[in-house]
């Protein structure tokens, strides 16, 4: 093998699967880290990226140069547990500015045994990624032969969403229109977002019936997003979508959006480099208008396999031209790639839940019609 060095004096380094590797300084947990490593463009949110399941078995490298310095918030959480493998940063702070802050960044990854490294550029990771395409990386204490060789030899799990979902349905309470939200690996601001609409929410697990989503007697059925490949989803999920569009008002975000698209005819397929932040532009094709939605994906729907007799494009990424949006021409089902959750409450950008309940309550008229 070729080994591509990159001289840094540190105390741990980033080795990447074509042999390159990036040295810099150890913070938060000591242990050895592999997955697959993405990079993110958003300015803050980290602790949101380290905690939504979308980043299961993935080492976050954070573009924005100083990291850390609003501490951790457990407001902010997206899962309780927390799925990323490793982070990797520029300068990691110790010290908060947030009135919010009840941990810091360090201490937070030492009590979840998450590795770090930092006094690393940044920038010049995501550049390297773009042009080689890495997939796999490692966060290690020496750039060794050995230490390649496992790295070479490391597999990823593909069973992620067993991993981060809900084993058993649980409930949120609220006085509105019953959501039954699909667990592929939920974010938190999805049940938040729902809650501020006072919807009353059952969450169930991934692999579910569809007659015992309908037993719950739901106004409308939310896919969550989640990790991994769309083509190793259980077909069960497929299925059970086909059936739901059929009869109730539907939702899909992220890996839902995927799912959807290939309920309906569409192929999804790898990127090349993943969008992982909110610095793309995203064109709302009905009005022209253009949002920053907040992304985690390294896939997409193939434009050229929508069947425009059953799906119409809603959203489109106006950097790399991936399908950010679709609505069924037949059902009441529709689908995002990106977050739409708000991140504050004058936030009006994204009104996708607002649509969703809307979409429910017409389906009820039209039944009562």
């Amino acid at each position: 093998m070729d080994y591509r060095v990159v001289i840094v004096l540190g105390k741990r380094y980033l080795i990447l699967d074509d042999g390159s590797s990036f040295a810099g300084e150890a913070f938060g947990d000591l242990s050895n880290a592999t997955g697959e490593l993405v990079v993110n463009t958003n300015l803050s949110n980290y602790q949101e990226a380290l905690t939504d399941p979308s980043y299961h078995n993935q080492i976050i490298t954070f573009v924005q140069p100083s990291i850390g310095n609003i501490g951790i918030n457990p407001k902010s959480y997206e899962s309780i547990m927390t799925s990323a493998k490793g982070i990797v940063v520029n300068e990691a702070e110790n010290i908060s500015f947030s009135h919010l802050k009840n941990m810091s960044l360090d201490s937070f990854l030492k009590e979840r045994h998450i590795p770090g490294i930092c006094n690393i550029d940044t920038r010049q990771i995501q550049k390297y990624v773009r042009k080689y395409q890495i997939k796999k990386a490692s966060i290690v204490n020496s750039n060794d032969e050995h230490a390649f060789d496992q790295l070479q030899a490391a597999v990823l799990s593909n069973q992620q969403i067993r991993s981060v979902a809900t084993s058993k349905p649980y409930l949120v309470p609220g006085t509105g229109i019953t959501v039954v939200v699909v667990d592929l690996g939920l974010r938190e601001s999805i049940i938040r977002q729902l809650s501020k609409l006072n919807c009353n929410i059952i969450v169930v697990p991934w692999n579910i019936n569809f007659a015992d989503i309908k037993n719950l007697d739901p106004g409308g059925i939310v896919i969550s997003s989640g990790p991994g490949s769309p083509d190793e989803i259980d077909p069960i999920v497929i299925k059970n979508i086909l059936a739901i569009q059929k009869e109730l008002p539907l939702l899909g975000i992220g890996l839902g959006h995927e799912l959807i698209s290939i309920a309906n005819g569409a192929k999804v397929s790898r990127m090349n480099f993943g969008t992982h932040g909110s610095s793309h532009p995203v064109l709302k094709i009905i009005t022209n208008e253009i949002v920053y939605p907040n992304q985690a994906t390294d896939y997409a729907v193939n434009p050229e396999t929508i069947d425009s007799s059953k799906l119409i494009i809603t959203y489109v990424d106006l950097i790399n031209g991936t399908i950010q949006g679709i609505r069924s021409r037949d059902y009441p089902t529709f689908s995002v790639q990106f977050f739409p959750e708000r991140i504050n409450d004058l936030d009006d950008t994204f009104d996708i839940f607002d649509e969703f309940i809307e979409n429910i309550e017409a389906h009820r008229r039209s039944i009562n019609e």
